[in-house]
């Protein structure tokens, strides 16, 4: 394999984790927001969700 392409396998292996650190975080902020309207819903009279 040549340079260009240990480059572009490192740069894609860098890309993917990057997408998947931002997939990881939005899932942690809905759980996170579905957390707090769980907890919060009953207090403030909103609809339960479950």
């Amino acid at each position: 394999m040549s340079w260009i392409g240990i480059v572009l396998v490192v740069l894609g292996l860098y890309l993917a984790f990057k997408v998947a650190g931002f997939f990881f975080k939005l899932l942690m902020w809905a759980l996170v927001i579905f957390g707090i309207y769980w907890f919060a819903a009953p207090y403030l009279g909103f609809p339960q969700l479950f």
